[in-house]
C-alpha cells in the first residue's frame, strides 16, 4: 500500500524556520510529482510547492524565496524547508503524491490521489 507520512510540524515564532518531511513508501516506480499543500479551517487545500521526478520545482508566489521543496531519493523523503515564517503560514500541512507537475495543475488538490495525514504548523 502507498503511504505518505508527514513530520516536522510544530509551534514557532514569526521569523523562525521549520523543515517538514514527507516519507513515502509502497511505490514501485518513480513518483512523477509530489506536492505540499496547506489547509486552514473552513478553506480548501492550497498548493504550496511541488517537485517533479527531474527535480523541477514550482511554488506559490507568496512562498518564493521563503520555502524550498527538495527530495532525498535515497530516503524516499521529500522536504519542505520553511524560513521567515509568518502567522499567516499557520495551517495543517499535507504532502501529496502522483500529481501533475504542470503549470496550472500542480496546485490542484484533486490531481493527487495519495495524501498523508498532515502535520500542524503554528506561527505566533
Amino acid at each position: 500500500d502507498v503511504q505518505l507520512v508527514e513530520s516536522g510540524g510544530g509551534s514557532v515564532q514569526a521569523g523562525g524556520s521549520l523543515r517538514l518531511s514527507c516519507a513515502y513508501s509502497g511505490y514501485t516506480s518513480f513518483i512523477d510529482c509530489m506536492g505540499w499543500f496547506r489547509q486552514t479551517p473552513g478553506k480548501g487545500p492550497e498548493g504550496v510547492a511541488a517537485i517533479d521526478s527531474d527535480g523541477a520545482s514550482s511554488y506559490l508566489d507568496s512562498m518564493k524565496g521563503r520555502f524550498t521543496i527538495s527530495p532525498d531519493n535515497a530516503k524516499n523523503t521529500v522536504y519542505l524547508q520553511m524560513n521567515s515564517l509568518k502567522p499567516e503560514d499557520t495551517a495543517m500541512y499535507y504532502c501529496a503524491a502522483d500529481g501533475a507537475c504542470y503549470p496550472g495543475s500542480w496546485q490542484k488538490d484533486y490531481e493527487y490521489p495519495s495524501w498523508g495525514q498532515g502535520t500542524q504548523v503554528t506561527v505566533s
